[in-house]
């Protein structure tokens, strides 16, 4: 159900559903790229993913994902064929960890945002029953 809020002059508000399902996805999309880049951390090769967030018309937010080509360290790894230098990943833990623990903070604070928009909704349609 869409809630579109009207002023006393009758121009129109930004949903706060629309907005909050638009911040739903996109921190549902960071969450998503700091597990992977988690998972990963000890993938040599691999290279970490970043999330750019930018505003979305008519309104909310879009989430843009980005891989991140800065190299990995570098270390000697023994083969068949002798030494050989091995880059790692580029992921940090100390900057994926607290990262994800924010996006989920990020996240329950939309979907409060929708339970409450909800209560609102119900609250207004008991009344003018």
């Amino acid at each position: 159900m869409k809630t579109v809020l009207t002023t006393l002059s009758g121009e129109k508000m930004i949903s706060a559903t629309n907005s909050a399902l638009s911040g739903l996805q996109a921190f549902g999309t960071k969450i998503n790229s700091n597990a992977n880049n988690v998972a990963n951390a000890s993938t040599d090769g691999y290279k970490k993913t970043r999330v750019l967030m930018s505003s979305q018309e008519p309104q909310g937010v879009q989430a843009t994902v980005q891989q991140v080509n800065s190299p990995g360290s570098m270390r000697m790894e023994e083969t068949n064929e002798g030494s050989e230098l091995v880059e790692g990943s580029n992921v940090e833990l100390a900057e994926e960890l607290p990262e994800s623990q924010l996006n989920s903070r990020f996240y329950q604070a939309n979907l409060k945002t929708i339970e409450a928009t909800d209560e609102m909704t119900a609250s207004l349609l008991s009344i003018k029953a």
